[in-house]
């Protein structure tokens, strides 16, 4: 058969995602938990996007990259969590190749977008802090939609990039993805030949997307920890602490388990706990991210207030 018959065959071809097959006990659990971290994404997502447009109050960078940021998330947990869902539940675990493709390209791009566009919100952050008298000109709207579109433009060619040349190599006989969702890694498992080059790329490219924006993002709250040490105010220093903060730990939930899975060569890792850590970044840290955000976050309470009352 020749390499487009091969090509046609593979595309044909329905791929069985193990996902935690290897503990059916734990299914079931996994089931309600997954389920109920993903409404809990869904109405908190939700919850800041509307309140954020319905608010006059709310019109400013920072909400605008958290709105982005909230649509991102939606987007990401959707693009893996339902499909996880289904296969937990019933005894069918199979997709598509083209299905998996497809999702591997969406998960790619919306993860990569999100390392780019945390990175902006702390450069918001920093421009809030550190030069205040000159906010309103660094951080312009017309400025920050640019941001924001730069943000997901990355993310989505970086995905085709790997979405490419991971299309193209060809997989072996078994079709068992060792996964939940389909990832790079997990399909070059599945490969019939060397795919040394296709995982030095994804390591460059996984490097350049996560360990620069991480070293900008502490870079910028190094300059944040020294401006706030010189404040004499202590509201001033209370709402910095609060906004900067749950930046922070929001940045620290998402980059610390993408170096975990990316910046190694995917033999390196286990699978198992591969799994549980990928399971960490898609599920739970997009259901946290309104609750890290909106507690003790008196714009917010204030907003819900005036649409209340």
């Amino acid at each position: 058969m020749n390499d487009d018959g091969k090509k046609n065959a593979t595309s044909e071809a329905q791929l069985v995602l193990l996902g935690f097959s290897d503990w059916p006990q734990l299914e079931l659990v996994l089931f309600v938990v997954i389920l109920m971290f993903y409404l809990m994404t869904l109405i908190g997502n939700l919850f800041i996007i509307i309140l954020s447009y319905l608010d006059s109050h709310l019109h400013t960078p920072m909400y605008f990259f958290l709105s982005n940021l909230s649509f991102l998330d939606l987007c990401y947990t959707t693009s893996s969590i339902p499909q996880l869902l289904v296969n937990l539940w019933g005894p069918e675990k199979t997709i598509s190749y083209n299905g998996c493709m497809i999702q591997l390209y969406f998960v790619l791009a919306l993860g990569s977008t999100e390392c780019v566009l945390l990175m902006v919100m702390s450069y918001d952050r920093y421009a809030a802090v550190c030069r205040p008298l000159h906010y309103t000109v660094l951080m312009h709207p017309r400025f920050c939609q640019l941001l924001a579109v730069a943000s997901w433009v990355s993310g989505f060619t970086n995905s085709a990039l790997h979405s490419f040349f991971t299309f193209w190599v060809p997989l072996c006989g078994h079709r068992q993805v060792d996964h939940f969702f389909c990832e790079v890694p997990a399909l070059l498992r599945l490969s019939c030949i060397d795919t040394r080059a296709n995982e030095l790329t994804l390591m460059v490219t996984s490097s350049i997307f996560v360990l620069i924006p991480l070293i900008l993002i502490l870079s910028s709250y190094g300059a944040i920890a020294q401006a706030v040490l010189r404040m004499q105010s202590t509201t001033g220093l209370q709402k910095v602490f609060g906004t900067c903060g749950a930046h922070l730990m929001v940045v620290s939930l998402f980059f610390i388990p993408a170096m975990c899975i990316y910046i190694q060569p995917p033999s390196g890792n286990s699978q198992d706990q591969g799994k549980f850590i990928a399971l960490f970044y898609t599920v739970v840290t997009p259901s946290l991210n309104p609750l890290i955000y909106t507690l003790r976050n008196r714009d917010v309470r204030g907003a819900v207030k005036r649409l209340v009352g």
